[in-house]
């Protein structure tokens, strides 16, 4: 199977559950940026809910974030009329396009955007406007700035009763920390997840956004078990989902280990985890993962190493005596991959049934024989980039299937279109551009709302 290509206009079909998402129907107002909160919405997006993402007069600061790709086309609507203004219609045609970094692309499809300049009351009253016919509000802006804003639970529940208020941000409001601003890195510093990475002694990152993603996942946890208890009570609610709790909870799941007994019984930390043996292997030629766990496939790992030798050492005759000479087994263990080549490796512990798999580089998972057979990449066409690959949504239904409807917008792509089915007509929607407070990428004459 190969990617699948997906049509930029695609809609679910009325009276069909053939492409509507299990949450068709629902809206959600997405005033997030960065990672954390377009990683939930466009999950969102993807299970079928209307996002219409709400971005600020200096848009989404991701928007610039990654790799960027030509413009090779304005969307047919501006390009016409530059035409009519006499303008070249093509004019930055093949210049980067910096408003749509990589980053962004893969963060926030199946969304419209609207770029709406809160601070003004005329802004602000278009997304009262918004609000009313919501079912859920998202953020992740600290608990001062949100109410600054004039939308912390209270005043968007005077809106709309019903509706579904998710503030997702650093740590819980209640707590010290409630007033600090967090960031992927200071949440994996706090939460141990960067000790936890130490080598040599010295904490490290992760090597991805893991704090923002796992975070991410949590939101939309919440947001869908809020809306079951709406379904059955008919009661909105406030929701909190902060970044330091998330990620503890992720760590400690584990690693909470001796502290789970009061009084404690040995050191937080999960000592398999931990071993500084614990990683991949090297090979006569790269590296591999294996994972030999049970009895049995520990005796079978010796057979075919030729290492029957180690079948009675104690160290390795049960779960709990592996454990307790962690460092030495997989130090062993090392020693033993190392005397052959991946592919022999690999083939050796796939005849064996011991989990084993290639270490992958990122280039190397775009052309992976499992994804490209389960169609996990997919393509979509953008009006303005292309074709763009993405990543599948992580999970299959089987009538009620997650879909890319749309691909990621252009800033303002949809300002005219969403204010339009709030109410306004042609005449104020133009006149909310011609002030500056509302940024639309197909309207003449448009201008960029000031930051």
């Amino acid at each position: 199977m190969t990617e699948r290509p997906v049509s930029s206009d695609a809609r679910s079909a009325p009276g069909s559950d053939s492409k509507a998402g299990p949450i068709e129907g629902l809206r959600i107002i997405d005033l997030t940026t960065i990672v954390l909160g377009p990683t939930a919405t466009q999950l969102l997006g993807d299970l079928g809910a209307d996002v219409i993402k709400i971005e600020p007069p200096a848009w989404d600061p991701m928007r610039e974030a990654g790799a960027l790709a030509a413009r090779k086309t304005m969307p047919p609507k501006e390009a016409s009329e530059r035409a009519c203004e006499n303008e070249k219609a093509d004019d930055d045609s093949g210049a980067p396009d910096r408003r749509m970094g990589a980053i962004f692309l893969t963060n926030n499809r199946n969304k419209r955007s609207l770029v709406l300049d809160l601070k003004n009351p005329r802004g602000y009253e278009a997304m009262r406007r918004l609000l009313q016919g919501a079912d859920v509000f998202v953020h992740n802006m600290r608990p001062d700035a949100i109410e600054r804003l004039g939308l912390g639970y209270e005043a968007v529940r005077a809106i709309n009763p019903g509706i579904i208020h998710c503030g997702a941000y650093g740590y819980a409001r209640e707590g010290p920390y409630g007033h600090k601003p967090a960031y992927d890195d200071l949440i994996q510093a706090v939460s141990g997840l960067a000790f936890l990475q130490a080598t040599e002694g010295e904490p490290d990152y992760v090597h991805s956004v893991v704090a923002d993603k796992v975070t991410g996942l949590n939101v939309v946890v919440a947001i869908l078990a809020a809306l079951v208890h709406r379904e059955r009570s008919g009661h909105g609610q406030s929701i909190e989902v902060p970044m330091f709790e998330s990620m503890v909870g992720f760590n400690m799941s584990e690693h909470l280990y001796g502290r789970t007994h009061i009084p404690q019984r040995g050191s937080a930390g999960y000592p398999r985890s931990l071993s500084r043996w614990r990683r991949p292997y090297r090979t006569l030629d790269g590296w591999i993962g294996v994972m030999p766990y049970t009895d049995a496939q520990w005796q079978r790992l010796f057979e075919i190493a030729e290492r029957t030798d180690l079948s009675t050492d104690p160290r390795f005759a049960s779960i709990a005596d592996r454990l307790a000479h962690i460092d030495e087994v997989y130090e062993t263990l090392a020693g033993i991959i190392e005397k052959r080549g991946t592919a022999e490796w690999l083939e050796a512990l796939d005849g064996a049934d011991i989990p084993s798999m290639p270490v992958h580089r990122p280039d190397d998972l775009i052309d992976d024989p499992h994804l490209k057979a389960t169609g996990f990449w997919q393509e979509v066409e953008h009006p303005t980039l292309g074709r763009l690959r993405m990543p599948g949504a992580g999970m299959n239904f089987s009538r009620t299937p997650w879909a890319i409807r749309r691909p990621p917008p252009l800033p303002g792509e949809h300002s005219a279109e969403a204010l339009e089915e709030i109410g306004y007509d042609e005449a104020q929607i133009e006149g909310l551009v011609e002030d500056g407070i509302v940024f639309d990428e197909g309207i003449a004459g448009r201008k960029k709302p000031s930051a």
